[in-house]
């Protein structure tokens, strides 16, 4: 019998929100006022608007919109930009705009003076126009639309903006939406359109390719595991390897979630979303890297054949493994993703997962820890994401915590004997993976945000893409 699903529309990352700068369409201003800068900004408007703000008591506090009359209809709007810059994501707020603002062309009247915070307002605005509606049956309403300040490049915004956008949609279908073969068609699709060359291993094909640990993840599920890989570039550039979670549903296994922790788990391939959206990013722009991009995929679920706590699993690399506890999956697959990656000796090797709430507790939903093995790499991918307001956190592959993964019957535990250090100790069980590429970071994602802020809906979010290529982009532009 065929399985039910809604009709699903396509999502594609706003389009139309931006209006060329040159372009002749008439568009209405935007006034960005500051809370110790709003006697200078508010000069700039008439005084009957001026007026307007102060008789319906305007504050301009971050992120405050008022509509401003002229006329007798709109004469445009003001937005608030709080106390200072201290917010790392203050450079997003123009993304509470496209929602709030009646539909028609807008600019800002006092566009930021610096090329990048006005590349950062058109990105923000592209960002707070997406919407998920895929399985609505309404057609999505038309945000307002934004005419681009002087210098900003609109195939360069659109280029990010459809990274992020594209790395939203994966992590918010739910996962009777997308499975392992869905992931991999959507990696499959991004590696034509630029491209690269593909290839995947599907199910027990696996244990024949030597992916043992993503086998038995996925094994229990009827939606077979498996291993996708896509290269990109010239063989003699740089050669980046990026390495994605791709849980599509984690039950947890044996060790089952209780039903609140589950109820986000479609989010737990937010590693491999964020994979694509940087490769995208990154091919889209044409650096002159060598890419290479490795996702297992699976579901961790529950059956008959479904690995178990105490099990000695074999991986990729030949260590044998000691399952400690089966809903700490992701790992699992990244071992065998991640000794494959290492076999080339790729310059840069780059995890990114959905790993652990020990991440959470210690840094909540916005702040994803980093680990680098290389100081000069840790900060320039921490300075890009303060830069672009894609904000990372160091943390330390602290070394004296790997003997918590100690086993007495394998080579190794994947999780720590005690309740101490989650996020460290499996960025640590990683690490015991890669031996010969150059350099080495894991970002333990979140992948999702909680409540709506600027620029960011709620719902899925490709955290530190951004960061990881405005890196890049700099190095390899």
């Amino acid at each position: 019998m065929a399985k039910s699903k809604p009709k699903v529309r396509a999502v594609r990352a706003p389009a139309g929100v931006l209006i060329d700068g040159a372009s002749t369409v008439r568009s209405l201003p935007i006034w960005r006022i500051g809370v110790e800068t709003a006697a200078a900004d508010l000069k700039r408007l008439p005084g009957a608007q001026r007026g307007w703000l102060e008789a319906t008591g305007f504050k301009p506090n971050a992120g405050a919109i008022a509509l401003l009359p002229a006329d007798g209809g709109l004469g445009g709007a003001v937005l608030g930009l709080g106390e200072g810059n201290e917010d790392v994501f203050a450079p997003l707020l123009p993304g509470a705009l496209p929602g709030a603002l009646p539909p028609g062309a807008y600019h800002f009247g006092n566009a930021p003076r610096s090329g990048d915070q006005r590349d950062l307002a058109a990105l923000a605005w592209a960002l707070g126009s997406y919407q998920f509606d895929a399985f609505k049956s309404a057609p999505p309403a038309k945000p307002a639309r934004l005419k681009l300040s002087k210098g900003v490049r609109k195939s360069t915004i659109e280029q990010l903006a459809e990274g992020v956008c594209l790395g939203r949609d994966l992590i918010n279908r739910p996962a009777n939406d997308l499975g392992p073969a869905e992931l991999a068609s959507a990696a499959l699709n991004l590696a034509k359109r630029h491209g690269a060359k593909s290839s995947v291993v599907v199910g027990d094909a696996l244990l024949k390719k030597n992916y043992p640990l993503v086998h038995a993840v996925g094994r229990a599920s009827d939606r077979p595991p498996r291993l996708i890989e896509f290269v990109w570039g010239r063989a003699r550039d740089p050669k980046l390897t990026l390495v994605g979670k791709g849980i599509c549903f984690d039950t947890g296994g044996l060790n089952l979630k209780p039903g609140s922790s589950m109820a986000l788990m479609k989010k737990d391939m937010g590693g491999a979303a964020a994979v694509l959206a940087l490769a995208h990013m990154i091919m889209a722009a044409k650096l002159k890297l060598r890419l290479k991009v490795i996702i297992p995929a699976a579901d961790n679920n529950v059956s008959a054949n479904a690995f178990r706590p105490g099990d000695i699993l074999a991986s990729r690399k030949g260590l044998s493994v000691e399952i400690g506890n089966t809903d700490a999956e992701g790992r699992l697959v990244l071992a065998d993703g991640l000794t494959r990656a290492d076999e080339e000796a790729p310059d840069y090797l780059i995890t990114m997962a959905t790993l652990t709430g020990a991440a959470r507790v210690a840094l909540g939903p916005d702040l994803p820890p980093l680990y680098c093995d290389d100081e000069r790499f840790a900060r320039g991918v921490l300075t890009s994401g303060e830069q672009v307001a894609d904000p990372l956190w160091p943390m330390p592959f602290w070394q004296p915590y790997d003997e918590l993964l100690a086993s007495k019957v394998a080579d190794v535990n994947h999780i720590s004997s005690g309740a101490f250090a989650g996020s460290i100790t499996a960025a640590l069980f990683l690490k015991r993976f890669v031996a010969r590429a150059s350099r080495y970071m894991h970002l333990d994602i979140y992948g999702w945000t909680p409540a709506a802020k600027p620029g960011r809906p709620q719902g899925g979010e490709a955290q530190g893409a951004r960061a990881l290529f405005d890196f890049f982009a700099k190095e390899f532009g």
